[in-house]
C-alpha cells in the first residue's frame, strides 16, 4: 500500500446524500477479488448510458474533474452493503481522499485499509470545501495528513481529526498484511521454537 502523507489535487464536488456501495460499484461488477480494474466502473450507473456512452453532466466525466484525487461528498457516504470493492473502485480510479459529514462504519474502516483517507467534518466546513471544489481544476486543495489540515485553493485551513493508529498506518503505507509483516522476525522465531518443542504438530 502506498504511503499517504500530503496530497495536492483536484477535488470533485458530489453533494448527493446516501451514496451507497451499490452506487459506488454496482453488484454486476463484483466478479473478481483482485483490487484493480474497478476504477472504470466507479459510479457506473451515474457515469454511463446503457449503450456505454458517457453521461456528460456527471461530475467525473467533466474535463476538469477527470483526474480528481479528492471527493467532497454528501452525508452518509458509503452506506449499504459492506463490499470492499467500493474502496477498491475509488482507489483504482485515483481518488485518495473522501470528505463528508459522515460515513458508514464498514466503508470508513475499509478506506484506511486500502490507502484512502476518509475525513469527517461538520456540515459548514464541508460546504466550504464543496464550494471550493466547484471552482474546477484550477482550484486545487491540499490534504496534509501529518498536520491534519486541509488547505483550500484560497488558502483557508480546515483542521480534521483522525484516529492515531489509522493515521500511522496511512503514513507508513501499512494495510493488515503490512502490519503482520512488521512482526515477521518474531513470527519466524516462534515457528522455529514450536517446531523444536512440538515437532509432531
Amino acid at each position: 500500500m502506498e504511503k499517504f502523507e500530503k496530497l495536492q489535487g483536484v477535488a470533485a464536488p458530489m453533494p448527493l446524500v446516501n451514496i451507497d456501495t451499490d452506487m459506488i460499484i454496482p453488484k454486476v461488477f463484483l466478479k473478481s477479488i483482485a483490487r484493480t480494474g474497478f476504477g472504470k466502473n466507479l459510479f457506473d450507473e451515474m457515469r454511463y448510458n446503457r449503450d456505454g456512452t458517457e453521461i456528460e453532466d456527471f461530475v467525473l466525466n467533466k474535463p476538469q474533474y477527470r483526474n480528481a484525487e479528492i471527493l467532497v461528498a454528501g452525508d452518509n457516504f458509503g452506506c449499504g452493503s459492506s463490499r470492499e470493492h467500493a474502496p477498491w473502485a475509488i482507489a483504482d480510479f485515483g481518488i485518495k481522499c473522501v470528505v463528508s459529514t459522515s460515513f458508514a462504519d464498514i466503508f470508513f474502516n475499509n478506506c484506511f485499509k486500502n490507502g484512502i483517507l476518509p475525513i469527517v467534518l461538520p456540515q459548514e466546513q464541508v460546504d466550504v470545501l464543496m464550494a471550493d471544489a466547484e471552482k474546477g481544476e484550477n482550484a486545487r486543495m491540499t490534504v496534509d495528513l501529518e498536520a491534519q489540515e486541509i488547505t483550500t485553493s484560497d488558502g483557508d485551513v480546515i483542521k480534521f481529526e483522525v484516529d492515531a493508529f489509522k493515521k500511522h498506518c496511512l503514513l507508513e503505507g501499512l494495510d493488515d498484511i503490512g502490519q503482520t509483516l512488521q512482526k515477521q522476525s518474531s513470527i519466524q522465531t516462534y515457528e522455529e521454537q514450536m517446531s523444536q518443542s512440538r515437532p509432531w504438530v
